[in-house]
């Protein structure tokens, strides 16, 4: 019995032998068989399959100090004599081009590429240096060489040092480069236009960041923006960034019990962040800010790459830069056609996504897919291409909001500066009133929120704040708000409002925050939701210790009037028939900007809580103390 079993297993054997050979030739190469611990992990995946219609390159680009920057190229396969639009970027090259790891070239790149790179375009994001892929040191807004920075390179250098590598080594390039980005890259493609390399032929910044004291991200005319300390943080920590730790709760009770700006990074460790202490080291408009205001170093330099300054018209971080670019270079422009600047009816960075609406208000159509065919491509394309189309930009494009359409001109500002004045019985009147004053007491213990509470600077609030009906501000007894009447006709503005404010404090220190508003009629049935809508047209502050000057901060004498000025963000609007004009006047918006104490204190930024004391403050209007906005209007025809 056992010499049968073993014999026919031996048969059966062999017959398995003989189907063997066959089985292997029709299948899958044999790869070996893998014990089971073997280690699961595996170096690489080239995720990138043959079946891509697009090739892309992950590469290291050397500059000149011997750094290497990790670059991605991508573009369609069969692409030819290509133009190249680069991208400089603090938020990882890598993965702004493996959105969805597709195998679609359309489906990796962002949104606004796609026009690109169906069209030849060949594009390019780089990782600055110290950055994700990127070798070196970081620095925050690295400073141009010089007294700031005693090293050789910049972003300025890295640009030209990128460039010259491209045209030497992407075959499938024409030999002309375009640079591109928004905010933070908004800021690396205006670097790249100082001393610029011969290859570089357009450059389109967005909302870029170009004064950080003045306008920009960490300050608006001297009042610090709290929101910078989470941008700091998730920027410039390698491990246990990202957002300050201080849990789900509200924003605003968060900054009011921690006190200070100082005491708010005590409690939170973050006065060992660079970044954050440098900041922090520099609250006022010294040599160190002044140094880094991208206007002011492009000021000083030949115009020579034809520039698209692009920017939203509720931009809620970076509103102030591209405008004041744009007011930097448009007199070297002689002929009306090297620098042009775009105003959009967008939030911040909206213009590279879809812009059919923000918050309450609806355009007419995709106003970002607007722009970006029918003028920024057109741009690029009479720059970059190879046997171009002639070029048609035009010097100012805006969106005129109310009427929701795009404008055309010549100039900016493209109205005549009228004075709009505050008046008895909180009315505003165009000629100048009987001289009066009111008043208000403003309590840092009690500030005006930015938002109607809970307040969470992030997400969709933080993206549409700008637009935020205003009633809720308007009831508050430390708020003025000014009126008109209800329009009989149109009023159109086009430029930025201009806040001329006479004021006096019984304190010695205060801040100012004016808004300038249209209210929509009680009954509106065209838009029921928006019926008595209160809608912010312009938000701006001013810190009132810098009433002499940015760089001198000084006590404001109690009762002494004083005459602040200072503009709010451009815009192109139409106040329509039936709607009311409002001005607000107030004294803090919190928790987007510090407290001011109102008591004296050599730095805000370290107010102590006995600083902190309610304060009467009055606004003057008419007579020799006409306190007026001054409104760029259009003289319709």
């Amino acid at each position: 019995m056992i010499v049968r079993t073993l014999r026919t297993a031996a048969l059966g054997a062999a017959s398995l032998a003989l189907v063997l050979p066959t089985l292997a030739t029709s299948a899958a190469p044999a790869r070996g068989t893998l014990d089971t611990m073997a280690n699961d992990q595996v170096d690489a995946y080239d995720w990138v399959r043959p079946q891509a219609d697009y090739v892309r390159r992950e590469v290291m680009v050397p500059m000149r100090d011997g750094t290497k920057l990790f670059t991605v190229i991508v573009y369609r396969k069969g692409t030819s004599d290509g133009p190249i639009l680069l991208s400089r970027t603090p938020y990882n090259a890598g993965r702004a081009t493996s959105r969805n790891r597709s195998q679609k070239i359309e489906e990796i790149l962002p949104v606004m590429d796609k026009e690109f790179v169906n069209d030849g375009y060949i594009r390019v994001y780089q990782d600055v240096r110290g950055l994700d892929g990127s070798q070196g040191d970081y620095v925050m807004n690295r400073p141009l060489r010089g007294p700031l920075n005693p090293t050789k390179v910049d972003h300025a250098t890295d640009a030209y040092d990128t460039i010259d590598w491209l045209v030497k080594n992407v075959k499938e390039s024409n030999g002309k480069v375009g640079i591109i980005g928004s905010s933070y890259l908004g800021f690396t493609s205006l670097m790249a236009l100082i001393d610029p390399h011969p290859a570089l032929k357009a450059s389109v910044p967005q909302s870029p960041m170009v004064d950080g004291w003045m306008g920009d991200d960490w300050f608006h005319n001297g009042a610090f923006r709290t929101f910078g300390y989470d941008y700091d943080l998730s920027q410039t920590v390698a491990k246990g960034g990202g957002s300050v730790p201080r849990g789900s709760g509200e924003d605003y009770a968060a900054y009011l019990k921690a006190g200070s700006a100082y005491d708010y990074a005590k409690a939170y460790g973050l006065l060992d962040i660079p970044a954050i202490r440098k900041v922090l080291e520099h609250p006022s408009y010294d040599a160190w800010w002044q140094g880094q205001a991208v206007d002011k170093l492009l000021a000083a330099r030949p115009l020579s790459v034809p520039t698209m300054l692009v920017v939203g018209q509720w931009d809620q971080e970076d509103s102030y830069g591209a405008p004041a670019v744009y007011k930097a270079l448009e007199p070297k422009d002689t002929n009306n056609d090297m620098v042009s600047l775009v105003i959009g009816p967008w939030r911040h960075s909206q213009v590279n996504y879809e812009a059919r609406s923000l918050g309450a208000l609806d355009w007419e159509g995709d106003t970002g897919l607007q722009f970006r065919t029918r003028w920024m491509k057109p741009f690029l394309d009479c720059h970059l291409k190879t046997d171009a189309p002639a070029c048609d930009t035009p010097p100012v494009l805006t969106y005129a909001t109310g009427t929701n359409r795009w404008e055309v001109a010549q100039e900016w500002p493209g109205g005549a500066y009228t004075p709009l004045y505050l008046a008895k019985d909180f009315g505003l009147s165009w000629s100048k009133p009987e001289a009066g004053e009111d008043s208000y007491v403003s309590d840092p213990a009690k500030p005006v929120p930015m938002l109607p509470r809970p307040i969470h600077m992030s997400g969709e609030e933080w993206r549409t704040w700008l637009v935020q009906d205003q009633r809720f501000a308007e009831s508050r007894t430390d708020v003025l708000s000014y009126s008109t009447q209800a329009l009989a006709q149109p009023v159109h503005i086009k430029g930025a409002p201009k806040v001329d404010l006479h004021a006096f404090t019984s304190g010695e220190d205060s801040d100012f925050v004016v808004k300038l508003i249209d209210v929509y009629p009680e009954e509106y049935s065209e838009k029921p939701q928006m019926a008595g809508y209160q809608l912010p047209m312009g938000i701006e502050i001013f810190r009132g210790r810098y009433v002499h000057g940015f760089a001198t901060p000084a006590p404001l004498e109690p009762g002494k009037s004083y005459n602040f000025k200072w503009s709010l963000p451009n815009v192109d609007h139409v106040f329509l028939p039936g709607h009311r004009i409002m001005v607000q006047v107030q004294s803090s918006l919190f928790p987007l900007y510090d407290r001011n104490p109102q008591g004296w204190a050599p730095s805000i930024m370290k107010a102590q809580p006995q600083d902190y004391r309610k304060a009467t403050e009055t606004v003057q209007r008419g007579g020799e103390a006409a306190s007026a906005v001054w409104l760029p209007v259009v003289q319709e025809d």
